[in-house]
């Protein structure tokens, strides 16, 4: 299967679904529907390592790629997450130089890196996980402040990253704004464009959280990497419009059904 890695390379664009809840059923089922990542959250989401290694065999039994948002820039967990077979790393507020290159310390081996050899699940899926590792995992810090942003040419230029992860929620609360997607705001929509052209410049993957509604504002942005809906984001939205259609049904005055 292609990784992240090697649809970037060949200029692709990629979608991406974010996980939340810890179930191997939804994990599954959101690999077999064809997304070109499926991201296992354990900053926000309420998953935690086990439940991460059970969703992440999910993922591939369904025909997925299994990345990872860690709680924190910290090289325990991003080193087990790799060993279990997670083939992308993403680190949530990453500010600085230093705090980008300790995720490459983390997540490359060495001379790059200094992760620790020891791939238990990852290397019974390849044999060659060592010699596979440097060109088959992503490493992908978040860019979420100003900070970051006042930052982003040198935290870009740090050898070992392959893109960076916006979230618009921290990003815009750092901006004075209220957490969320802010399109239309001057201050917002500047960030952005900042980081896609740093990006850009640099031969770097600007990716983002999103919604499916946003996707296409997005591509024609300049973004990458999108992640177009979550599991409790989908399961909520499918919940209320069918709550709606069969109240509508009831009353005589069906609804539409659309998704949120």
């Amino acid at each position: 299967m292609d990784t992240l890695r090697t649809q970037w390379s060949e200029g692709r664009d990629t979608l991406g679904v974010w996980l939340s809840i810890p179930s191997i059923i939804s994990a599954e089922t959101a690999a077999r529907v064809g997304y070109d990542y499926v991201c296992i959250d354990n900053q926000h989401g309420v998953n935690d390592y086990q439940t991460t290694v059970a969703m992440a065999q999910a993922v591939v039994l369904g025909g997925g790629t299994p990345i990872c948002r860690v709680p924190w820039n910290e090289p325990g967990i991003i080193g087990k997450m790799l060993d279990a077979g997670i083939e992308g790393i993403i680190v949530p507020m990453v500010n600085s130089v230093a705090e980008a290159q300790a995720v490459v310390r983390a997540g490359r081996y060495a001379p790059i890196g200094a992760r620790s050899f020891g791939p238990v699940i990852a290397g019974m899926r390849r044999s060659n996980h060592f010699d596979w590792a440097g060109d088959g995992i992503a490493l992908i810090p978040m860019i979420e402040t100003v900070e970051a942003i006042s930052n982003l040419d040198d935290i870009l230029a740090v050898p070992g990253i392959d893109a960076v992860y916006v979230g618009p929620a921290d990003l815009s609360i750092t901006l004075g704004l209220k957490p969320g997607n802010n399109d239309g705001e001057a201050k917002f929509d500047d960030a952005l464009a900042t980081i896609v052209k740093g990006c850009q410049n640099a031969g770097i993957v600007p990716g983002i959280h999103a919604t499916a509604a946003l996707v296409e504002k997005r591509l024609e942005q300049g973004f990458r990497m999108i992640t177009v809906t979550s599991d409790a984001l989908a399961m909520r939205g499918s919940l209320v419009a069918d709550l709606e259609t069969a109240r509508g049904a009831k009353s005589g005055a069906a609804k539409s059904g659309a998704m949120y």
